[in-house]
């Protein structure tokens, strides 16, 4: 810390003191006696120790010096003197007053809790004796301090307030005053790169545009320096390797409130590289060092490549696992012919085993659910690309916000090391306390209670409970994902659920089902697992409207004899999937990518003979290093159909497995499920198409002139596609500290669902007209995209969302919701 090293240099003027304490001339004399006055916190046995003076001792003006100074250097008194009374060695002392307290007045650029430590670390602190001599200094340190951050009016005084018992309270009154702003950043010697181009590298400057409110004209010597570096850097990159800052000067205005910064820069000639030697121990792996070399002769001189190469090589013994290594490269630079060799010298060290994997701040998530996770194994050699590997198997279990990691040598060897993990646990589960609204859909509620690290043990177990306008659901799961040492894993569920289509935007029937299944996941290798499961569900459908869509899959199954009755199926189910992982976290990634391809079919035998198939894809480019700022690509698609026949009719897709889109989850800025086919009714006059008794279908008697179609409200589809393009960006006003559980993006939607089966052409009986309706519920080419922002976080509820979208353009049939906010949502 700045302020600790400051006070620190001030302490050494506390050595001083003044006068030699002696109150005569002294003649040699024997001391019979030793008395000392004026003590009142300091023991009279400390102040004797102190005296290199002892009765019995012939002592002279040299060794009366010595004493005085040796009390001086126990920094406990202010005077000391002494006089001879026949000799009896009188000393007289003041002691120093003691720090009854220490407090802080005006104040603003440097907080109270900096300035109490750099005391404290400094000595003076409530309960130490006060050296009056370091005043002064530690005065000029803070305005110096001041003066670094521009601020040049700034004023520091010490106040030393007397109380009872030789005790003072030691104020410290600041008066910051306004920071000089920067009027003007000069470049002077530079040719190659303009004044605008280099200025605009730097962190200091000289215009703030209106609109950016983060932005400021402060001076401060800190970024200064860095600000040189930068341009250093820039220039090395880019061949100048003679580069150099000559001098910098920071002028202030008469009216010290606007200061001049100049840099002076000699930029010298470009240069390139002649040839890279490797030197040192190469382990006999030269030809392949040499084959991954990033520099080739010949090349414009790069010093970001040379640093790249020296870590690459680094990184690349530590796979073997050399801990340690020192990579350097030495230039050899020729003037006459304005070319470099790089000479890379290469000394491995020794070979470093571990000895112990530790882990600290998991105070939930136990050690061996940790532990299996890990790559680098104790006992082995260190492999710095296992222990990456480990942390980022870690951080894709989604129980923590970071988790860093630290190589330790183990004191008083040099072959063995300990590996820390060092994580920070976030909310790896919700009580789905669910709390949603939207523009249109309006407040819906829910509950429930998912955790997928089910009391640290690594599983995961829910007990839900959701209720909402058009839903209730009660589901109980549980999965070990370890159910094996392998990683083979092994769960199973239970659930009951009631459906009102009607209130969910959809087409009016009811869906009550209830089942069981059960499902194991085996791993492939580090990215790649796949998942089989089999279950039994059961439905009941009832109150389904007439439209034709649904009265196509109606006819297969109703009762002839009742025509009325609700509709029951009992169903046998697997199914089976694929996944792979390359994430480098399994909450708010930044880079790499994930696809899962899944399908499930009904077995034959069942009531209902059909299968689904879905693929979802996530990839993720980080547009910096710090990963700040990323670009996110999602896609999905989907298919379903039905397959063999029943009583001669081909089987389809039960309606209520449709596809459906729209909504916070996947087409933001459509409410949800709206996107997609519409039902559509066949009308005669006031009266609707209903079913023929005979099962020939929709009965229309009357004049075929006077029919028409009412469109309807959406019904999904058996194909889905939608994409997403979002940019993931630093959330404003918010501490980096938060970066891991607060996500920023913007983004657009796209998609659709279709209905591929139904046979919109059976239709061309109707007027032309009327037929003509049918192109806005068939038409695939119907895309709907949307744009907007998104702020998605967690909390000890779970995670939330809060979206903000618009569609692209209007569309007419379309159910828009501009914003909406979700507690207990999944993204």
């Amino acid at each position: 810390m700045r302020l600790n090293k400051l006070f620190a240099s001030m302490m050494l003027l506390g050595a001083s003191y003044s006068g030699t304490g002696l109150a005569e001339t002294f003649s040699p004399f024997t001391v019979t006696d030793i008395q000392v006055e004026g003590l009142q916190r300091v023991a009279l046995g400390a102040a004797l120790l102190s005296l290199p003076i002892k009765v019995g001792d012939t002592v002279d003006q040299l060794k009366l010096q010595q004493a005085i100074k040796s009390l001086y250097a126990t920094t406990n008194f202010d005077t000391v003197t002494v006089t001879n009374e026949n000799g009896v060695l009188i000393v007289s002392v003041k002691e120093r007053p003691t720090i009854s307290a220490v407090t802080f007045d005006g104040n603003k650029d440097i907080k109270d809790e900096q300035l109490q430590e750099s005391l404290d670390n400094s000595g003076v602190k409530v309960g130490e004796a006060l050296d009056r001599t370091m005043l002064s200094g530690i005065e000029k340190g803070l305005q110096d301090f001041y003066y670094g951050v521009g601020k040049y009016g700034a004023k520091v005084e010490a106040q030393v307030i007397n109380l009872p018992r030789n005790r003072v309270e030691l104020k410290f009154k600041f008066t910051e005053g306004l920071a000089a702003e920067i009027r003007q950043i000069n470049v002077v010697g530079n040719n190659k790169f303009s004044d605008a181009e280099l200025i605009g590298m730097l962190e200091l400057k000289d215009y703030v545009a209106w609109w950016d409110i983060f932005g400021e004209r402060r001076y401060q010597k800190q970024k200064l320096q860095a600000d040189l570096e930068t341009i250093k850097t820039h220039y090395h990159n880019n061949g100048y390797i003679r580069f150099e800052v000559t001098s910098t000067q920071v002028a202030m205005t008469p009216d010290r409130k606007g200061l001049y910064v100049t840099i002076n820069v000699d930029e010298g000639e470009q240069y390139k590289v002649k040839e890279v030697n490797l030197t040192g121990d190469l382990m006999g792996r030269e030809e392949l060092m040499r084959t991954i070399l990033p520099i080739k002769a010949g090349e414009q001189y790069n010093g970001a490549d040379v640093t790249f190469t020296e870590e690459m090589y680094s990184k690349y013994l530590g796979r073997f696992g050399y801990a340690y290594p020192e990579v350097k490269t030495y230039p050899e630079i020729n003037d006459d012919t304005k070319e470099v060799t790089l000479n890379v010298n290469i000394k491995p060290g020794k070979r470093v085993y571990v000895r112990s994997v530790n882990f600290t701040g998991n105070t939930v998530t136990k050690d061996e659910v940790m532990r299996r996770e890990l790559r680098q194994m104790e006992g082995a050699w260190l492999n710095s690309a296992n222990v990456e590997l480990s942390k980022e198997r870690l951080n894709r279990l989604g129980y923590f916000e970071t988790v860093d990691t630290e190589t330790v040598q183990v004191p008083g060897t040099d072959d063995l090391v300990d590996v820390a993990f060092k994580v920070k646990e976030q909310p790896s589960g919700s009580f789905n306390a669910g709390i949603g609204y939207g523009t249109e859909s309006g407040i819906s509620l829910q509950f429930g209670v998912q955790q997928s690290n089910f009391l640290g043990s690594g599983n995961q177990a829910g007990f839900n409970v959701n209720t909402n306008k058009y839903s209730k659901n009660v589901n109980l799961s549980y999965t070990d994902p370890y159910f094996t040492k392998d990683g083979v894993s092994l769960g199973g569920n239970i659930y009951w659920n009631e459906f009102d289509a009607n209130e969910a935007n959809l087409e009016r029937y009811k869906n009550s089902s209830y089942g069981v299944a059960l499902s194991s996941g085996f791993p492939i290798n580090e990215y790649n697992r796949l998942n089989f499961g089999v279950g039994y569900r059961h439905n009941t459908i009832s109150e389904i409207s007439a439209y034709e869509q649904a009265l196509r899959f109606y006819d297969i199954y109703r009762d002839s004899d009742d025509p009325n009755a609700d509709l029951s199926f009992n169903n046998f189910e697997l199914n089976a999937g694929w996944y792979r992982s390359t994430l480098n976290r399994g909450t708010f990634p930044t880079d790499g990518s994930s696809q899962r391809l899944s399908g499930k079919m009904s077995t034959p035998g069942s009531d209902l003979q059909y299968f689904k198939t879905d693929f979802d894809t996530n990839f993720y480019f980080p547009l910096t290093r710090s990963h700040s700022f990323v670009v996110l690509t999602r896609a999905r698609l989907g298919y379903g159909n039905g397959y063999g026949d029943y009583n001669g009719n081909d089987q389809i897709l039960p309606f209520w497995e449709n596809y459906y889109t729209g909504g916070s989850s996947s087409l933001r800025g459509f409410k949800s499920n709206t996107v997609g086919p519409r039902s559509f009714y066949v009308v005669r006059g006031s009266e609707p198409c209903s079913p023929d008794p005979s099962g020939d279908g929709c009965s229309l008697p009357g004049d075929p002139n006077e029919i028409w179609l009412n469109q309807g409200r959406s019904i999904g589809g058996n194909a889905v596609a939608t994409a997403s393009l979002e940019l993931i960006v630093p959330t404003p006003f918010l501490d980096e500290a938060y970066t891991n559980s607060v996500r920023t993006s913007f983004f657009v939607d796209a998609g659709n669902v279709w209905d591929t089966e139904f046979d919109y052409d059976s239709y061309r009986t109707l007027p032309a007209e009327e037929f003509a309706k049918l192109d806005d519920y068939s038409d695939p080419s119907r895309i709907r995209a949307s744009w907007g922002m998104s702020v998605q976080w967690l909390s000890p509820m779970g995670p939330m969302v809060f979206s903000l979208a618009w569609p692209l353009k209007e569309y007419e049939d379309d159910d828009t919701e501009i914003f909406s906010f979700n507690i207990g949502k999944t993204f």
